[in-house]
């Protein structure tokens, strides 16, 4: 049997491309009953998500051929245009490839966190559809772990490398608790919005939107709400913030050093954050010449990415080598399992012909054949039955000169051990 892993993603297709051929939530569970119809698919699991989808199966041969002949006809793609995308691993190399997308090894943004997630959901709506089972199984289950190792040994996941979440970072390292914190966001744009949630998840529940129409403010505050104010509204509430994160699109300073003059007043210089990810600037930079004031730039917050960056790619070294070493430990694993099937299959191979003699030798019996008779003819026949199979191997492996399988085979029969 054959695990294998067909796919696309960013590295090797377009956008467009890759829109061609995701899977809709609506549509996973049907391709699953469809692909599980074909005679040589046991077992599969769909991933699919805007930067990758990849089919995970264990088939009974390679099968390679008529699973991309029925991903061509599902999406209605030509499979010409798919074939220079596309990207097939068996085995180790698939076990493999599962563990680093799992990991966020294979990921646009080195060791994104969202991609484990995506991973457990496709195999839970597979398990849920009775889909997915076997040695397949045990792999998603084996890799789930590795991730969490990889997590636990190793900080790839730890470094901010967006200026979204390095403004949440940066705001967690110079305040204890966010939850503690009032934040004010200034705009309601996709950026802002990625911040609030940032802020959002880890702890911040003080929130003040501020943005030009109240409305658009409104969207943030019913999703992890605080109050929404309008621009000119600044002012009265800027001295409750104890940081201020901004993006807007105004081509003019939107809080300037007058106006945080007035609000450190009436916060008695309790200190505060201001991060500025805007340009053109929406702070002042003369902000930053204030006593108690940390002001940082998109420049800043860009520097703070870049290291956070190189970190990352120093801690994938580590993260790749458990990945090397997990998933050689899983094929030895099913490796291990052929050893138990070929025992067994022996063993019952061994009981048959025993039974079969055995039959024999109670019939002669009361046809009134002598016991020691057959006694004899029995131990002979059961003789010759077990040592045909190694016999003939001894035989073909010396007429081969094959010395190294008639060694195999002496070990073992135990022959050499009576050497010694």
């Amino acid at each position: 049997m054959t695990l294998l892993v067909l796919g696309i993603n960013h590295k090797t297709a377009s956008v467009d491309l890759r829109e061609k051929v995701a899977f809709s939530p609506e549509k996973l569970t049907l391709a699953l009953e469809q692909l599980n119809q074909h005679d040589e698919v046991i077992s599969s699991v769909i991933v699919s998500t805007c930067n990758r989808t990849e089919i995970y199966c264990q088939t009974s041969d390679h099968g390679m051929t008529s699973i991309l002949h029925w991903l061509s006809e599902f999406h209605s793609v030509p499979e010409s245009a798919l074939l220079d995308s596309l990207y097939f691993h068996e085995n180790e190399a698939a076990s493999r490839h599962l563990m680093r997308v799992a990991c966020g090894l294979d990921s646009l943004v080195l060791g994104e966190p969202q991609i484990l997630g995506q991973v457990k959901q496709a195999y839970t709506l597979a398990r849920q559809h009775k889909m997915v089972k076997g040695n397949l199984e045990k792999l998603f289950h084996r890799t789930f772990a590795v991730a969490k190792r990889v997590r636990t040994e190793t900080a790839i996941g730890s470094n901010a490398v967006s200026v979204a979440f390095a403004a949440c970072m940066l705001a967690r390292q110079i305040f204890e608790s966010l939850s503690s914190s009032v934040i004010m966001v200034i705009g309601a744009g996709e950026t802002i919005e990625l911040v609030t949630r940032h802020i959002f998840e880890h702890g911040g529940k003080n929130l003040i939107v501020a943005n030009r129409t109240v409305e658009r403010a409104e969207l943030l505050t019913d999703q992890f709400g605080g109050r929404a104010i309008s621009l000119p509204e600044i002012p009265e509430y800027l001295h409750e913030a104890d940081i201020v994160i901004s993006s807007t699109a105004s081509p003019l300073p939107i809080v300037g050093k007058g106006m945080v003059e007035q609000a450190m007043k009436q916060r008695r210089h309790k200190p505060m954050l201001l991060v500025d990810i805007a340009v053109p600037r929406d702070i002042e930079a003369q902000v930053g010449e204030l006593d108690d004031i940390y002001l940082y730039t998109v420049d800043d917050l860009h520097s703070i990415v870049e290291q956070n960056r190189e970190q990352r790619k120093i801690e994938a070294i580590q993260a790749e080598s458990i990945v090397k070493e997990e998933s050689g430990l899983f094929m030895l694993w099913l490796e291990s399992l052929k050893a138990v099937d070929s025992i067994r299959q022996y063993r019952e191979r061994a009981n048959d012909s025993k039974q079969a003699l055995m039959s024999r030798a109670l019939q002669a019996l009361e046809n009134g054949v002598s016991p020691e008779k057959v006694l004899v003819e029995l131990s002979n026949k059961l003789t010759n039955k077990l040592i045909h199979a190694p016999t003939r191997a001894m035989q073909q492996a010396a007429h081969d000169r094959d010395a190294e399988k008639l060694a195999v085979i002496r070990e073992s029969l135990g022959l050499d051990s009576l050497n010694r």
